[in-house]
């Protein structure tokens, strides 16, 4: 397995490097201090599984970066790494192809977690996008009748309350003893109810709806 952290600071790299060795000590760890080298080692090994991008970079905006690597190798997945973690700017990272959202902040072990998450087929949206109220949204019903509201079965809501989890359809799947392709039906009613177009969306939608799984007593 091989990937790619993108920061012009030394330091963070060599944290990152630590964080990375500790979920995948078999690791080849590239490292690129700029968006041009970024991309030039990228070139040279594309068969990178992961790249951690900064989205401030030296030399270029790195939400440019991010949609030219997505575009170009779009079965690398990228998390990006941010100082800030305003609500615009996660959905930016989002809407161009990243798969998580890490602030600089972040603790290590939730890092580490986001990482193995991404590592694992799902997406990480940091927690305190997810917990950020939403003045139009405060009055609105915040429990599964509202989802049932848009005609969502208790098993869709199962499997929302799992993707909200940034679990792919497979531990969907296995979780909740159906078949993939099952899933993936019942995926599609959810984001076709929800009025978005992606799992990402549905996420931070409901989140900030103030739900985050059904009662433990539903089935």
């Amino acid at each position: 397995m091989k990937v790619l952290i993108v920061d012009d600071h030394a330091l963070i790299r060599e944290a990152l490097c630590a964080v990375l060795r500790q979920l995948k000590r078999e690791a080849v760890i590239f490292e690129a201090s700029s968006s041009r080298q970024a991309v030039d080692t990228v070139e040279e090994h594309p068969d990178i599984s992961l790249i951690l991008l900064d989205i401030n970079l030296p030399d270029r905006d790195g939400f440019s970066v991010l949609r030219e690597l997505r575009d170009s190798y779009p079965t690398i997945a990228i998390i990006i790494l941010s100082s800030s973690n305003d609500q615009d700017t996660v959905k930016r990272a989002f809407k161009l192809g990243a798969l998580g959202f890490i602030p600089k902040t972040t603790e290590r072990e939730v890092m580490l977690n986001a990482i193995e998450l991404v590592f694992s087929g799902g997406i990480y949206i940091p927690s305190e996008i997810l917990e950020e109220p939403s003045p139009r949204l405060t009055n609105k019903p915040t429990t599964p009748d509202f989802l049932r509201g848009l005609g969502l079965t208790d098993r869709q809501i199962e499997v929302l309350a799992l993707l909200m989890k940034g679990k792919s359809n497979k531990i969907i799947a296995k979780t909740l003893n159906m078949a993939v392709p099952t899933v993936k039906n019942h995926v599609t009613v959810v984001l076709k109810a929800l009025g978005v177009t992606s799992r990402t969306e549905a996420v931070i939608k409901v989140g900030k709806m103030g739900w985050e799984s059904p009662p433990k007593s539903e089935s």
